[in-house]
This record gives structure tokens, C-alpha cells and sequence, in this order.
């Protein structure tokens, strides 16, 4: 995939009107699924800019090792899978009215900063449970269904893209998944991930949304067969009771493999991501 990252974001002083920080954030860049990822085409932070002789009107780079390995898994994953994407939009207003009123206590009690990645890596988790099919992988013949949740999460570092794994997502709160994306994002800008933090993954998250990315279709981080992306935040006029209202809403993509995901599955996994997010208590009682 080639969309940054909110991790990126989190590490630095998040921007204003921003998407949902959290998500990649060390680099919320592109999905480079242990090597393949795939998200939108945003550029990640510190890409390198080869320098240019002042005579010449091009210059040739060679690919570093990284990169192809991420352009390769990309090109496998568009190849070997049937690659799908359906969105959706989400008004944002409840679960940002809610990070407002925790964000300052969470912070000075807990030390971090609560963002909007956590709500949606849980509000997820209980999506996947619903429908565990996306949470899934095709071996051979077989259909190999995992009854836990390995949350990916697309960094943009310097050195290129990543996606550190969040283990056992699924039974960890808010505060917990909050740390360890700010720990993964520190990791990767640091460089310091190792191989155990980039392999595992059941599903992905992107965020493209820190850098202004307004809608795009990630690709999947193949094996896996679902991968969640994340966009700007911006207020829009929608209809309420009949009524035109200002909201912040956020365009949601899930790139998916057809091979085994039906659109109906497809639909209301994103439809579950939804009104989870509409209304954040029901993640309480879910």
C-alpha cells in the first residue's frame, strides 16, 4: 500500500484538523506488510530527494533493499489476490467529542496522548470478531480462520515503509493499544523494530489521513486479506432528521480478498467499524 501513516503523527505535534492520529503513525505510511505493504501514494516523511548535478536534468538511484522488497510484495499482492475495495463515511462528531474530554486527564495520568488510531484498532477488533472471515488467511485449499487479533499498523520511517504489529490487540484496552503505538512509532523511526514486530500480522490499519489524504484504496498486506484505511477528518453538510447539519465526517475504505470476503460480509464489517465509532459506549458493552 502506499498511504502514510499516523504514527508519524503521533510522534510529532499532531496537525489541526487532522485525520484520526494513531494509525501508522510512526509513519502512517504506505503498508509495507513485513515487506509488503501497500497503502496510498503519499510520500513518506524524509524520503530521500537524490541530489541533482547542476548540469544534469535527471539522476538514476538504485532501489534499496527495503524498497523492493515493498514494491514486490505490492505487485504479489495485486497479482495473487482478488483485490476489492468498498467504503463508507463516518461522522466523527461522538468519538471526537469523547477524546476531548479524556484527552488532557488520559494524558496527565497515563503520560500519553490520546488519539483517535486506539478507538478504531478496537472498535475493529470487535468488527473482526463479528466477522471473522476478514480476519482470516488462505492456505492452500484451506481457509485458516485466527481466533485473536494481530493488529498491523502502517508506519512511514526514513529508512522506508513498515508495519509493526500490535499482538493480541483484541484484549488490550485503549491505554495499552495507545502505548504501543507510540512505542512502535518511536521504534521505527529509531530503527530499532525487529523482526518479531514486523511478522505476524492478521489485518492492517492505515492512516492517511494525518497528511491530508482525503479518500484512497490501500492494498493489502498480503497474506492477509483485509486492510483498513483511515482519512481526513472534514467537516461536510449531511442530512440529520431532515435536517442540514456541519459534522466531521471521515471517508473509510477496506481493500479485501474476494476470494474468500463477499461483498455482503465486506459491507457490514465496514458498517460495524461505523457504528462503533457513531457511538463509542456501545464499545463497552460489545
Amino acid at each position: 500500500m502506499s498511504t502514510p501513516d499516523v504514527l508519524d503523527h503521533m510522534v510529532r505535534p499532531a496537525a489541526s484538523g487532522g485525520a484520526p492520529s494513531g494509525a501508522p503513525a510512526a509513519a502512517a505510511a504506505p503498508q509495507a506488510p513485513g515487506a509488503g505493504s501497500r497503502l496510498n501514494s503519499l510520500a513518506p516523511t524524509g524520503a530521500r530527494t537524490p541530489s541533482a548535478a547542476s548540469s544534469s536534468r535527471e539522476t538514476r538511484e538504485k532501489m534499496t533493499t527495503r524498497r523492493k522488497r515493498i514494491a514486490d510484495n505490492l505487485v504479489q499482492a495485486q497479482h495473487v489476490t482478488a483485490h476489492l475495495t468498498t467504503f463508507n463515511e463516518i461522522d466523527m462528531s461522538a468519538v471526537t467529542a469523547l477524546r476531548n474530554r479524556m484527552r488532557e486527564r488520559v494524558e496527565q495520568e497515563q503520560g500519553i496522548k490520546l488519539t483517535f488510531m486506539p478507538f478504531f484498532v478496537k472498535a475493529t477488533c470487535l468488527a473482526l470478531r463479528q466477522f471473522p472471515v476478514v480476519n482470516a488467511q488462505i492456505d492452500g485449499d484451506s481457509i485458516v480462520y485466527r481466533h485473536y487479533v494481530n493488529m498491523g499498523i502502517a508506519v512511514a520511517a526514513e529508512q522506508g515503509l513498515v508495519v509493526p504489529v500490535i499482538r493480541d490487540a483484541d484484549q488490550k484496552g485503549l491505554i495499552a493499544v495507545s502505548r504501543e503505538i507510540v512505542d512502535v512509532a518511536t521504534r521505527a523511526r529509531a530503527g530499532k523494530l525487529a523482526i518479531d514486530d514486523l511478522t505476524g500480522g492478521t489485518f492492517t490499519i492505515t492512516n492517511g489521513g494525518v497528511f491530508g489524504s482525503l479518500v484512497s484504496t490501500p492494498i493489502l498486506n498480503y497474506p492477509q486479506v483485509g486492510i483498513l484505511g483511515l482519512h481526513k477528518i472534514q467537516d461536510r453538510p449531511i442530512a440529520v432528521q431532515g435536517q442540514v447539519v456541519i459534522r466531521p465526517m471521515m471517508y473509510v475504505a477496506l481493500s479485501y480478498d474476494h476470494r474468500i470476503v463477499d461483498g455482503q460480509q465486506a459491507v457490514m464489517f465496514v458498517v460495524r467499524i461505523k457504528e462503533l465509532i457513531e457511538d463509542p459506549a456501545a464499545m463497552l458493552v460489545a
